[in-house]
């Protein structure tokens, strides 16, 4: 029996020796010819990198380091990581992946109670830089800027080329370090029915209305009237229904996202500053002045949750829905308002998410021609009255390679490989391609969007473009984004069934992030933990020059718009708008 088994072990050996043996240059000459194409590199560079990582991964495998575990959430992106890029990797460096795919929320709760235990369930993660706030104050998550000059030095590829990333700056916490490695990146933007703009009948009918064009609008009372337009005037194109609007508004945990993905500071409730409002940002909460120690999202300690700018901003949210959007809007959530738009029933979005621009050109579509070419573009949201120039313009999700300190080091390396190995000039573009989700400028930049540029309604000028630093994600004033996040849909959910009005709601939304930072404070966080300011008389905040801004008089200034192509031809020369 016991010979039996010593032979057993013997021919498993050899097997892995075998698999291990069969990694190498062939595969990775075999993935390069079959599957990383196109790339910005030659083929003779994408071998030399993967050259790279074969004798990098060799060194682990020394080590005993046969398989990583890593977890992202299901997107687009990461579907094709964990099934086709997992399997590169396994195959050109011997090292095998188990990629799971599981929803954001998940992410998040296993992410909590890796943080709580100080045991890591993952070998690698792939985290929202929502969260960078949280990673940095808990002092849990490794800094990549100290890994990749110490104990990462050796297995950091030399052609990683850092400043090519456009997200590193969401990445990188007050002390000025790295502490995640952006994967991909997707903005909120404003989504519209061009062939419907174009058209010269309904031109002429909006101008005789409203008095100027219809065309992308700059102010929030351009969208409302061109809400108004479709919903109210027009009403049917087709012998179908038209509606101006488009959103979701049932009491769910994504509820929350519509508003901390910057809803807020679209209306402008933020003081000026990007990535993020400083020292107040687009949740509301005031930083004091080493930018870092939370002191307050009400009103009352300098904050700005419950500022007549987000109070604004929730009631427009509401009206819009009820009065412009399909009356099956309150009851859905973000999972299923995403593809509405596509049925070819809603002349504009306020607020859309790039993620779905691959599933918005699928052929056959209402929205989308016969050849192939979309009936619809993408171009900067508009903005509320209380927004200023300098100001953070909307949201841009960052979903971003994160790991724990004090993990077994063998294993952090290996998924650290990994994590370079998808995001690699050699594999990027193609992944771009896939997922649309942008992380390199060479990419975007590349001769292939070039050429392909007018099947993707204006997203890769809107990359190319300047205007895309004033899309951030949520940004280091938050202190805990898991805690702070789930108090936004319960609050939201009050005022669209009218349980509150929208002053009561951000009221309540906003004591409770105060409280909730206050047990932070008393917790204590290793760094930069919350310390709120006193309860005050909040008319002493209230300002014109800064953040929390007073009650403007005129709350809907005179609706302005831009004509599309105009807005191209600035993007292209290097203009925002």
């Amino acid at each position: 029996m016991k010979m039996r088994y010593t032979a057993l072990a013997l021919a498993a050996a050899m097997f892995a020796a075998h698999g291990a043996a069969s990694a190498g240059e062939a595969e990775a000459k075999k993935w390069i010819d079959s599957e990383f194409q196109p790339s910005t590199l030659s083929k003779d560079k994408q071998m030399e990198e993967m050259k790279w990582f074969i004798d990098a991964a060799k060194k682990l495998q020394a080590k005993g380091v046969k398989e990583v575990s890593v977890v992202s959430e299901t997107l687009t992106t990461h579907e094709y990581e964990s099934k086709t890029l997992a399997k590169a990797f396994e195959e050109i460096t011997g090292i095998k992946v188990k990629h799971d795919l599981i929803q954001e929320g998940d992410v998040v709760e296993k992410l909590q109670t890796s943080m709580q235990s100080g045991k890591s369930i993952y070998d690698g993660w792939v985290s929202d830089s929502d969260l960078i706030g949280t990673h940095y104050r808990y002092g849990k998550i490794m800094s990549l800027t100290d890994y990749m000059k110490g104990a990462g030095k050796e297995f950091t590829n030399p052609g990683l080329d850092l400043k090519d990333f456009i997200g590193t700056s969401f990445t990188t916490a007050p002390d000025g370090q790295l502490y995640q490695l952006p994967d991909q990146q997707f903005a909120n933007l404003y989504w519209f029915r061009a062939d419907l703009f174009a058209r010269k009948d309904l031109q002429d009918k909006f101008k005789a209305k409203y008095g100027y064009d219809l065309g992308v609008p700059l102010n929030w009372s351009a969208y409302e009237d061109i809400a108004e337009f479709f919903s109210v005037d027009v009403k049917t194109i087709d012998g179908k229904p038209i509606y101006g609007h488009m959103d979701y508004g049932k009491k769910d945990p994504s509820l929350g996202w519509r508003f901390t993905d910057a809803w807020l500071s679209m209306a402008g409730a933020a003081d000026k500053g990007i990535p993020n409002g400083m020292p107040i940002d687009e949740w509301g909460i005031r930083v004091a002045a080493d930018k870092c120690t939370p002191t307050g999202a009400s009103v009352s300690r300098g904050g700005a949750t419950n500022s007549p700018a987000a109070v604004y901003a929730l009631t427009k949210y509401i009206d819009w829905m009820k009065k412009y959007a399909p009356k099956e809007a309150m009851g859905m959530t973000f999972g299923e308002s995403g593809p509405v738009p596509a049925q070819g029933q809603i002349a504009q979005q306020i607020f859309w998410y790039t993620a779905f621009t691959a599933d918005m050109t699928k052929k056959g579509l209402p929205v989308v021609n016969e050849d192939g070419s979309p009936k619809w573009r993408m171009a900067p949201g508009p903005n509320g009255p209380y927004w200023k120039q300098g100001m953070q313009n909307g949201y841009q999700d960052v979903g971003s390679w994160t790991f724990f300190k004090g993990h077994d080091a063998n294993k952090t390396a290996a998924a650290w490989l990994y994590a370079q190995f998808i995001t690699a000039k050699t594999t990027s573009l193609k992944k771009s391609i896939t997922g649309l989700t942008f992380i390199r400028d060479s990419d975007i930049r590349s001769d292939y969007f070039t050429q392909n540029a007018n099947k993707y309604g204006g997203l890769i000028e809107f990359y190319r473009s300047p205007a895309r630093v004033a899309w951030t994600p949520t940004g280091t004033n938050v202190p805990d984004y898991p805690k702070l996040a789930q108090l936004w849909w319960k609050n939201v959910a009050e005022a669209v069934t009218g349980e509150k009005t929208p002053q009561k709601a951000m009221d309540n939304l906003a004591d409770e992030m105060d409280n909730v930072m206050a047990r932070l404070e008393r917790a204590g966080m290793a760094h930069c933990a919350p310390k709120l300011n006193p309860k005050g008389d909040p008319a002493k905040y209230l300002s014109d020059d800064h953040a929390p801004w007073k009650k403007l008089a005129n709350e809907k200034p005179k609706g302005e718009t831009i004509d599309y192509n105009k807005l191209l031809g600035a993007w292209k020369e290097g203009k925002v708008r």
